[in-house]
Parts: C-alpha cells; sequence; structure tokens
C-alpha cells in the first residue's frame, strides 16, 4: 500500500449519527458543491482556512507580527482585521495561532499519512467493537481525493473496522466504484430531485448524482439514503413523493438501508462569520417536530423504512 496523504479539517470521536455503534469521524477537505445550508463551510476548499473570532480579538497586533503572508493587519483604528484578499495564500503554518493569546484565530485544513489516521481511529476500537462501530469518512467530499479514501478505507478493513462514507455523489463513477470495494456503508445523500433545482440550491446539477446512486443499488452495495431538509426549499408533500418513488424500485433489496431524514440546524452559522462569508440562507427554514412527522408519513406510505435523525 503506498503511503498517501489526506487533506482533512476535522476528527470527531464518538459519533452516533453517521453510521452503526460508536464512530470516528474524519472530515475530508474539499467539496464540489455549494450547498447554501452547509453546516462546513471550512471544508469547502481543498486547503487551509483561517477563522477569525473577533469578539475575543484584543487588537494586540501579535498575529501581525509573525504572518508571514500578511494576512493580518490593524486598520487605521487600530483594530485587527483578516485581508480576506490573501486569504487564499494562508500556508497552514499556525504561527498567528500559536501567538493569538485570546484564542481568536484557528487554522483548519491538514496534511495526515494514512499511518497517522489509522492510529487515531484505532484508539476507540473497543468501543466500535462493543456497538458495532466504526470509522465513517465525511467532509467535505471524501470522493475528491480518491486514493487517499481507498487507503484509508482498505487499511481499516485490514484491521477488522467497520467503514462508511457520507458522500454527495457527485464524483466521477470509477473513483466511486473504486472506494465501493472496502465501503460497508454508504450515507448518500438526496438533496432535490430536480436538476434545475438542485443546481440553484448546491451550484450542481444532480444527474450524476442519481446515476451514482443507483449503480450502488443495482450492485448490490448497501446504502443508507440520508435528505438534508429546509422548510419551503425542499420539505413539499410533491417534493418527498417525488425521492419516495425514485427509491420506490429499489425499497425490497437487501442493500437498501432506508432513508434518514436530517432537519436543518444552525450548528454551522457562526463559521460563516468567522470565515468572513455571508451566511446564504435567509430567514429561519427550521422544520418543527409536525413538520418532520407528516414528512415521515409521506415516506412510509410507500412502505419506505424511514427515520428522522435530531443532532
Amino acid at each position: 500500500m503506498i503511503e498517501r496523504n489526506a487533506t482533512i479539517f476535522n476528527i470527531q470521536k464518538y459519533n452516533m449519527y453517521d453510521g452503526p455503534g460508536v464512530r470516528t469521524m474524519v472530515f475530508f477537505q474539499g467539496c464540489p458543491l455549494r450547498c447554501k445550508w452547509c453546516a462546513n463551510p471550512e471544508g469547502m476548499e481543498q486547503r487551509p482556512r483561517l477563522l477569525f473570532k473577533q469578539a475575543s480579538c484584543v487588537s494586540c497586533g501579535a498575529c501581525v507580527r509573525v504572518c508571514p503572508q500578511g494576512i493580518h493587519r490593524l486598520n487605521e483604528q487600530g483594530r485587527h482585521e483578516v485581508v480576506r484578499e490573501l486569504d487564499k495564500k494562508c500556508i497552514g503554518c499556525g504561527k498567528c495561532v500559536s501567538a493569538c493569546l485570546q484564542n481568536a484565530l484557528s487554522v483548519v485544513g491538514e496534511k495526515k499519512t494514512i499511518s497517522e489516521l489509522l492510529e487515531i481511529i484505532q484508539e476507540d476500537q473497543a468501543f466500535y467493537q462493543v456497538s458495532g462501530g466504526g470509522v465513517t469518512l465525511s467532509g467535505g467530499e471524501v470522493l475528491l481525493q480518491p486514493e487517499a479514501a481507498t487507503n484509508l478505507l482498505l487499511a481499516c478493513k485490514r484491521e477488522g473496522i467497520h467503514t462508511a462514507i457520507e458522500t454527495c455523489g457527485y464524483a466521477k463513477t470509477e473513483n466511486l466504484l473504486k472506494v465501493a470495494e472496502f465501503v460497508d456503508l454508504f450515507l448518500f445523500d438526496i438533496k432535490h430531485l430536480d436538476s434545475k433545482r438542485h443546481a440553484e440550491l448546491t451550484g450542481v446539477h444532480n444527474e450524476l448524482i442519481l446515476k451514482n446512486l443507483e449503480i450502488l443499488l443495482q450492485n448490490r452495495y448497501k446504502v443508507k439514503i440520508r435528505m438534508p431538509l429546509l422548510k419551503g426549499i425542499n420539505d413539499s408533500e410533491a417534493e418527498i413523493n417525488q425521492v419516495a418513488q425514485f427509491l420506490l424500485p429499489y425499497k425490497d433489496l437487501k442493500n437498501f438501508q432506508g432513508v434518514d431524514l436530517l432537519p436543518y440546524h444552525k450548528l454551522g452559522v457562526n463559521k460563516y462569520q468567522q470565515l468572513g462569508m455571508a451566511y446564504p440562507i435567509e430567514g429561519d427554514p427550521s422544520l418543527s417536530d409536525s413538520d418532520l412527522d407528516r414528512m415521515e408519513g409521506w415516506l412510509r406510505q410507500y412502505q419506505l423504512p424511514v427515520a428522522v435523525i435530531r443532532h
């Protein structure tokens, strides 16, 4: 096995939502979609990202003095600013983070070898064995780094660790199938069945996504569908029925693992401000319990196994 690097922006332990049992989540950096509700905007670009908590900053200028790229400055009023036009030059050195005594700065996005990642994953192997858990690769989009993902999944399989990936499905089919050989469970997003509306919401059309989903199901790979849901955006009865009718031919397959409904949450909103980005969603598209019960009922009318996942 060739030792490769993966670009990672987070590792989360003791996850109970993204696959069976207790899981370690490894978040791969970079994503081909730009979903308006994305909770991990720091994972969109495949490069280091600088987060700045302005409320914690005392404008001491320590970061200005140590940054080799000139990304920090004090303005005419003596207040610290991140020069976002230069943000793409961030090399992720972390010197500004070390210099900041107020914890106002953080850098996400680092390269780790497959061996380093496997060592972290193995730390909780006892929990996996007791709970039926394992590792879930997420993002961003893990399929943007297919070689690294394949190597990590293979390493986990050799250690007897259950593997899952969470994917938007927008990837070359050959990369998907290369990874699939070592995946025990796909958590596959369906965001909208209408291609034009899908492009408005995510920046890409969905034909390739749906083709890849059908290939996985037809080739007997285990797939659980995940539906991120927002009020007034993709929660109507017509839209839910569209998804149900698309899935209906596969509902009796043993590898079809049902549907998870993922209600919108605001957990990523503050990150946009820290990244100097405008939050794309206006208003509050949160769904009530009665909304979710109603959508669950629509899917159950088709005898589809469905669950609501509340983080």
